[in-house]
């Protein structure tokens, strides 16, 4: 069994900030894979399905972002997952926007959602780190984490959000490579073709054929003209 955990605030007041980002991913995934309703347990919203071949829970703690971690380590516990079985959906100062990476272990970087999971049941646990972009200065990071998502923020959001429940079977299944291959198909689609052509395509071995040129139509000699010798020349031709 594996938990999928996404962090944000609880309440309507929140639910289109940058912070929430981790909430909406649950969301996504549960509306895209069949989920029951999330209910209301271990602090939190929590619901569970089957993504792949994985029975997976997903949770939203409903503590607040800095208590997260006692929501988490409460489901821990009743349902015996290990940390590396956990899998934490948050928002990312140091990416920009629309931009995804996967993590496994390592520090909390000042995040207190991250922060608070830390105290509860150490750090050997994933991260889907789902870039929001940076402020630019520190004084501003509380501010613009618990501001809404501007609309041309949209687009890339939507995508991101896709591809994560596109790869979420494989993330559950410990394919990570994979998981960030879905993602990244929905945030960077494949070009059309340029219209080049392919290096690898077989070369045309149809048999060429050949024409002949056409050869040029004799020109027709031209009618005598009428004959414009004198008399006397006439008389003389006449008698020779």
């Amino acid at each position: 069994m594996k938990l999928f955990v996404g962090l944000g605030n609880p309440g309507s007041k929140y639910a289109q900030n940058r912070h929430n980002i981790g909430f909406m991913a649950m969301d996504q995934i549960a509306s895209d894979h069949g989920f029951a309703p999330f209910k209301g347990k271990f602090q939190g919203a929590l619901t569970e399905g089957r993504l792949g071949r994985e029975k997976v829970l997903l949770l939203k703690p409903e503590t607040f972002m800095n208590l997260s971690g006692q929501s988490v380590g409460e489901a821990m516990r009743f349902y015996k997952i290990a940390p590396e079985d956990v899998v934490v959906f948050h928002d990312e100062l140091d990416l920009k926007p629309g931009k995804l990476k996967y993590k496994m272990g390592g520090g909390h970087a000042g995040h207190n959602g991250l922060r608070s999971i830390h105290q509860h049941i150490g750090e050997a646990y994933g991260r889907v780190r789902m870039g929001v972009g940076h402020p630019g200065r520190k004084d501003l990071v509380s501010h613009y984490v618990l501001h809404d998502f501007h609309k041309m923020d949209q687009d890339w959001l939507d995508d991101m959000l896709r591809g994560i429940s596109d790869g979420a079977a494989h993330l559950a299944e410990g394919d990570t490579a994979k998981f960030s291959n879905a993602v990244a198909m929905r945030l960077n689609p494949p070009r059309p073709s340029t219209g080049k052509a392919n290096p690898n395509a077989k070369a045309n071995t149809k048999p060429e054929t050949r024409t002949e040129t056409p050869k040029p139509e004799p020109v027709p000699t031209p009618a005598p003209t009428e004959d414009s010798r004198s008399p006397l020349q006439k008389l003389m031709d006449k008698f020779s």
